[in-house]
């Protein structure tokens, strides 16, 4: 593919018979992402756990549903083996599924809460990532994009093991590029800082709708998920030789991580 053609691929919207790998579709930016991909004619495995939601998602877009716990190395290789089987390949790969547990301060930490949070944000995208990377490579412009977090490039009080497992993913993700490069395989990092989502603060405070509300009050317009997709999709339709590399996004309202102005 010249890189014309490419221009005018991205400039149409058009991409017919690409094939994406979206993981954490059934909710948040994972699902905009998906729902993103097919209105511009990727063909998207939408990949999560509940199997009712990507059920629901397939139905409205099109999009293949994948049920698949990416901390299970058994359910990760028959993925891989569905989407070669049914399609022969894979462009591009979007490591969106992750999460939070927990605020505790370090001398309070909860050893599960850490554990888990290693184990979805890091080992769930080396996982899945190793288990297409001779797909992708075998592509010849295959793309990897991890979704990390603001959190991965500044720390802040109580969140030290979503730090620690963001830094670590965001490690994984230079490392990646590096080691890719010889491959053609592109790696990008997107990092969205406070978005307003359904579940990612209900979660990681233990299903407080109130204290989860909280986080968000007065913030005029802090990020959507369909805001952070749009960036998503942007970075892999781009023409191959683009590399988006890392890419930090935050609302206005959010000067810093630790500078959030909030009305009243």
């Amino acid at each position: 593919m010249t890189q014309n053609t490419s221009t005018e691929e991205h400039s149409t919207g058009t991409h017919t018979g690409k094939v994406a790998v979206v993981t954490g579709a059934s909710t948040g930016i994972g699902e905009a992402t998906a729902r993103r991909l097919r209105a511009a004619g990727w063909t998207v495995y939408a990949v999560a756990r509940r199997a009712e939601r990507l059920e629901a998602l397939a139905r409205e877009t099109g999009a293949v549903p994948a049920p698949c716990d990416i901390t299970v190395d058994a359910e990760v290789e028959a993925l891989r083996e569905q989407v070669l089987a049914e399609q022969g390949r894979v462009d591009a790969l979007l490591n969106i599924s992750g999460g939070a547990r927990g605020t505790d301060r370090v001398a309070d930490a909860s050893t599960e809460d850490w554990a888990w949070m290693y184990e979805v944000n890091v080992l769930g995208t080396m996982r899945i990532t190793r288990a297409f990377l001779p797909a992708l490579r075998g592509n010849g412009e295959g793309t990897v994009l991890n979704l990390t977090s603001l959190a991965a490039h500044r720390a802040y009080e109580g969140g030290a093991g979503y730090n620690a497992a963001k830094f670590a993913e965001r490690a994984m993700t230079e490392a990646l590029r590096l080691e890719e490069a010889e491959h053609n395989v592109r790696v990008v990092e997107i990092a969205p800082g406070l978005v307003h989502t359904e579940e990612f603060s209900l979660n990681r405070l233990g299903g407080d709708q109130e204290a989860a509300e909280a986080v968000y009050a007065g913030v005029e317009r802090p990020l959507t998920a369909a805001d952070v997709a749009e960036v998503c999709a942007f970075a892999v339709e781009l023409p191959h030789h683009v590399d988006l590399d890392t890419v930090t996004i935050k609302p206005v309202a959010q000067a810093a991580p630790h500078k959030v102005i909030r009305a009243g």
